[in-house]
C-alpha cells in the first residue's frame, strides 16, 4: 500500500472533474483498511467508492481512501432463495449482471445504475419501481475510530426514498465493505409496471420476460435517455423527486394544471422532478461547458472542461426557478463537495 501524494480524481468521478488530493490511497481489504485508519487517526479522512454520487467543487484536503475490494460469494441459500454478497468495490451494474447470469432475481431493474455495491443502501438506490431496502439482507462496515466491524440488518438502515442511516446520524462514522442481498432462485417476482419498461418489451416481442429481459429493457431505456459517463460526464439524476404537502401541490396546480403527482400517503405526493424542470426550460440548455441533457432533464452534465463550482452553479440556478414557478423546493440527490 502506497500513499501518494496530490492526486488527481478525474478518474475516480463520473462527472470527470478535475480536483486533486492531498494524500490518496486505494484499499483491496478489510485488514488493509484497519491499518490504513488506524496509522492516520490523526488525518482528516475522505472515502471514496465509485465516484458517481458526487460533484466535486474543491480540491480533497484530506487523506482519499479508495475502497477497492473485489469478490461475490453465495453465503448461504434454501430451495427458494439465495443471500449473495457482494464486496463494496465491485461496480454495482457488473454484480447485477452477475446475479442475472445465475438466475438470481430481485435487483434486474436496477440495471446501468453507476457506482459500487457498497454505495447502494447509503442511499438506498432505486429505478423503475424497485429500491435496494426490497432485496437488502445486511451490510458489514468498519467503525472508522475503532476500527471495529458491525453487521447492519434491515432494520438498522432506517431506509427512505433516498435515505439511510448512513447519511444521517452515522454519515461519516462507518465504511461499508460488503453487502448481502436476499434475491430469489425461481419464482421471479418479475416488475414491468413502473416507467417504460412495458412498452420496451412490447418493441421487443416480449410478453412473458425473463429476468435477463427485463434488465436489457431497463438498459436499453437508461442508454436512450442517460449520457454514457465515459463519454459525457455525469452522474445519472442530480436531484430527488420531491415529495411534498397535497396543499403545496394543490396550490402548484393552480397555476400548471397538467402537473404530475403519485401518491406517497394520505398527505404527501411525489412530483416528478425532470418535469418541473422541463418545464423551467432548462432540458438540453447549456451554460458554457456545464449543461442539462436534452433527453432527461434530471441529468446535469460535464461538456468537458466545466468545474464543479459551474456545475453547482447551474444546478442552484434550475432550484431557484424551479421554486419561484412552482413553489416547490428540489433537492440535490449527489453529494456536493
Amino acid at each position: 500500500m502506497e500513499i501518494i501524494p496530490n492526486q488527481s480524481l478525474k478518474a475516480y468521478n463520473t462527472f470527470g472533474i478535475e480536483a486533486r488530493a492531498k494524500a490518496f490511497i486505494a484499499i483491496q481489504n478489510e485488514t488493509e483498511l484497519a491499518e490504513v485508519l488506524k496509522d492516520n487517526s490523526d488525518k482528516k479522512l475522505f472515502i471514496l467508492g465509485g465516484g458517481s454520487n458526487m460533484l466535486l467543487t474543491q480540491d480533497i484536503d484530506a487523506l482519499v481512501i479508495h475502497i477497492n475490494n473485489k469478490g461475490i460469494t453465495v453465503v448461504k441459500e434454501d430451495d427458494e432463495f439465495v443471500w449473495v454478497k457482494g464486496n463494496a468495490g465491485e461496480v454495482w451494474h457488473e454484480f447485477v449482471l452477475w446475479c442475472i447470469d445465475h438466475n438470481f432475481g430481485g435487483i434486474e431493474n436496477l440495471s446501468l445504475i453507476p457506482g459500487n455495491v457498497g454505495a447502494t443502501p447509503v442511499q438506498n438506490i432505486g429505478a423503475y419501481g424497485v429500491e435496494i431496502k426490497d432485496t437488502f439482507d445486511s451490510c458489514e462496515a468498519m467503525e472508522i475510530t475503532t476500527q471495529q466491524m458491525r453487521t447492519f440488518h434491515k432494520e438498522d438502515c432506517q431506509f427512505g426514498y433516498r435515505e439511510s442511516i448512513f447519511k444521517g446520524e452515522l454519515k461519516n462514522k462507518y465504511i461499508i465493505l460488503s453487502v448481502t442481498f436476499k434475491l430469489r432462485k425461481s419464482n421471479h417476482q418479475i416488475n414491468t409496471s413502473y416507467g417504460a419498461i412495458d412498452a420496451e418489451l412490447e418493441k421487443m416481442n416480449i410478453t412473458n420476460p425473463t429476468i435477463k429481459e427485463v434488465s436489457n429493457a431497463v438498459i436499453a431505456i437508461r442508454q436512450s435517455k442517460l449520457p454514457n459517463p465515459k463519454e459525457l460526464g455525469n452522474s445519472g439524476s442530480f436531484f430527488k423527486n420531491p415529495v411534498v404537502p397535497i396543499s403545496v401541490y394543490e396550490k402548484a396546480k393552480e397555476k400548471h394544471p397538467d402537473i404530475p403527482s403519485y401518491p406517497v400517503s394520505e398527505t404527501l405526493v411525489k412530483v416528478p422532478a425532470g418535469w418541473l424542470i422541463e418545464q423551467a426550460g432548462f432540458k438540453g440548455k447549456r451554460f458554457g461547458d456545464a449543461g442539462i441533457h436534452s433527453k432527461q432533464a434530471l441529468v446535469l452534465i460535464n461538456y468537458g472542461q466545466a468545474t464543479g463550482s459551474e456545475i453547482w452553479s447551474v444546478a442552484q440556478h434550475i432550484q431557484q426557478t424551479v421554486k419561484e414557478m412552482f413553489g416547490i423546493d428540489i433537492e440535490a440527490e449527489v453529494n456536493v463537495i
